[in-house]
């Protein structure tokens, strides 16, 4: 009990003195299932479980299954456990893809608007950006061949795009994976969010389709990243790569020599949660929160807001685009809200080129994270400031 008051404890101050309305990133951090999480962890140290020693660079033998296991199911990867790397997030995934598979000055696709972090990743590495259009079915595989039709690399977010959050449509999945084999190219899948799909199942990964369509002979070209920080908190930095299996080997290597592995204890307690069917539970219970959530604001934007942001609801995700009227210009709407004490992200910020115009601005609001009392507050504090911005 008292390990659980703890954990709680912290969860309520990083909310408390971290999370403001609308904030990217954030998940339903009061939803975490803490004394559960507690217990686990008392388990593996009464029962002498802790393993306090170097830990494997590819991940804790046991989680690496789970989380093959759970993929396969939820989400149609297909891939041994030996093909699963635990990384410490997103970022570092993108990263330890750049030192082993670019070279300074290598082209690579990423979605404009795409995932800011990605972008910064990889121009750390000396990677040349390609920006790649994306509208309602994705990203434009014929644009990005013809800015670039030798990259190395595309960053893609098939099921649920960042931040526009269209699908992309199966015609662009095997144009895109086709243009991956004659270019002799990689696809990085990033499933950020796909857990979160409100209606019918998940949507299949585009590294199930690569498997599934390959001739006898290719070699498999997506590599497949996901996050426990939108399904559980972002203060775990826990996350996984999943290889073609040519690559395991070189990976390992690399990793082994950049930081060597990830946390053991809480890769130890990650694989309980996930292999005792405690992690689907969370999943689904959270979906259906986050549903809620986006209703909620959908209804206090269309009576508080409904003449100065325009919110449609989407089917997936934790944050929705909201529109602003014609003539008001987005740097103005961030800092008006910044003075109400809400924080958004103007759509801009995710742009590597400029937006064609007379195009309307962008702001992203975040909902899966605030409870519904936040919610309400944030936009009735975003109608104040909207009211005044132009």
């Amino acid at each position: 009990a008292r390990g659980a008051a703890l954990v709680a404890a912290g969860k309520d101050l990083g909310e408390t003195s971290e999370a403001r309305a609308f904030r990217l990133g954030v998940p339903a951090l009061d939803a975490f299932p803490a004394g559960l999480w507690a217990r686990l962890v008392a388990r593996r140290w009464r029962g002498g479980s802790v393993y306090l020693g170097e830990g494997h660079a590819a991940g804790d033998p046991a989680l690496r299954g789970a989380i093959a296991d759970y993929v396969a199911n939820a989400r149609g990867v297909r891939c041994s456990s030996r093909q699963v790397f635990v990384v410490n997030g997103t970022q570092h995934a993108i990263d330890l893809i750049s030192r082993v598979l670019l070279d300074r000055d290598d082209d690579v696709w990423v979605e404009d608007p795409g995932y800011l972090h990605v972008r910064i990743a990889l121009r750390d590495a000396g990677a040349r950006l390609i920006p790649v259009p994306v509208d309602s079915e994705g990203l434009d595989v014929a644009a990005g061949e013809r800015s670039s039709p030798r990259a190395r690399l595309a960053c893609v977010t098939p099921s649920h795009q960042f931040p526009l959050g269209a699908v992309m449509s199966a015609p662009r999945r095997l144009a895109l994976l086709s243009w991956a084999r004659r270019a002799k190219a990689w696809v990085l899948e990033d499933d950020y969010d796909s857990e979160f799909r409100y209606s019918g199942r998940p949507l299949p990964c585009l590294q199930g389709l690569d498997i599934e369509r390959r001739a006898p002979g290719d070699e498999p070209r997506v590599l497949y990243v996901g996050t426990f920080s939108k399904t559980l908190a972002p203060g775990f930095r826990l996350g996984y790569l999943i290889l073609p299996d040519g690559l395991v080997d070189i990976f390992r290597d690399a990793r082994a020599a950049l930081d060597r592995f990830a946390p053991t204890l809480e890769q130890g307690v990650l694989a309980d949660f996930i292999g005792e069917g405690h992690y689907a539970r969370h999943v689904r219970r959270v979906r259906a929160l986050y549903a809620e959530r986006q209703e909620t604001l959908l209804t206090a934007a269309m009576s508080e807001l409904s003449e100065l942001l325009t919110l449609a609801p989407d089917a997936a995700g934790l944050h929705l685009v909201g529109w602003l009227r014609p003539g008001v210009r987005e740097e103005h709407a961030v800092r008006a809200a910044e003075a109400e004490g809400v924080e958004v992200s103007p759509l801009s910020r995710y742009r590597l080129t400029p937006a064609e115009a007379p195009a309307l601005g962008g702001l992203l609001l975040n909902y899966a994270g605030f409870n519904d009392r936040a919610i309400r507050t944030g936009v009735r504090a975003l109608r104040r400031a909207l009211g005044r911005a132009k």
